[in-house]
């Protein structure tokens, strides 16, 4: 399949990655972080959720961040925010796509509000995930891309899997399934260092 540096731009900016092919430009300010007198949720610590592993190998890494992605309890103690954190832990150390990577995971997590009507009902969520592949789409846009212009080992991988939920209503056990799909981008260096995540597609609308 032949794509055109027009039809590339419009493939980028689909899944809101538009900045991993333009090149360096000046880093976004970090996301803002909570103030001291925001409220905090008693029971809940962050540092109980487990972090992501350190890998150099992309497809592990890709699978980890997606398990991460989707893995919450709304009877922690915990918030949406807390959950973000450990994503971030993993981001782009540069800091040039932190602000955008934050954007993202914002499109998975409940909002606040929707996060404290589902701990009424003891809401948790995992992720079964049943294909990963590097998609075609990704193979275009790096021939296309100019010299430079990518870092080394920089990667896309389309993510499958069925969302779970469960909970509790009226006293009942009740489960709920969805199919989900994808695209994790991501940078192993070539020179062994950990992956780290850049950015990802809006939920449902993956490279294919």
């Amino acid at each position: 399949m032949i794509v055109t540096a027009a039809t590339l731009v419009l493939i980028l900016v689909g899944v809101g990655v538009y900045g991993l092919v333009t090149g360096p430009r000046t880093p976004d300010p970090p996301p803002a972080t909570p103030s001291p007198s925001a409220p905090v949720t008693p029971g809940g610590d962050p540092r109980d959720l487990a972090p992501i592993p350190e890998t150099d190998d992309p497809e592990e890494f890709a699978r980890s961040v997606a398990t991460a992605l989707f893995a919450w309890d709304t009877a922690s103690g915990l918030m949406p925010l807390d959950y973000t954190s450990v994503l971030l832990e993993v981001a782009d150390p540069t800091g040039i796509e932190q602000a955008g990577l934050a954007s993202d995971i914002v499109g998975y997590l409940p909002t606040r509000d929707s996060w404290t009507e589902l701990r009424k009902y003891s809401t948790t969520q995992r992720l079964e995930i049943t294909e990963v592949f590097v998609p075609e789409a990704w193979a275009d846009a790096v021939e296309q891309a100019q010299p430079g212009q990518l870092q080394p080992g920089t990667t896309a991988y389309t993510i499958e899997g069925i969302r779970h939920r469960a909970g509790v209503w009226n006293d009942e056990p009740t489960t709920s399934a969805h199919e989900v799909a994808f695209t994790i981008f991501l940078t192993c260096p070539p020179d062994s260092d950990p992956c780290y995540l850049l950015r990802l597609s809006i939920l449902d609308q993956p490279l294919r």
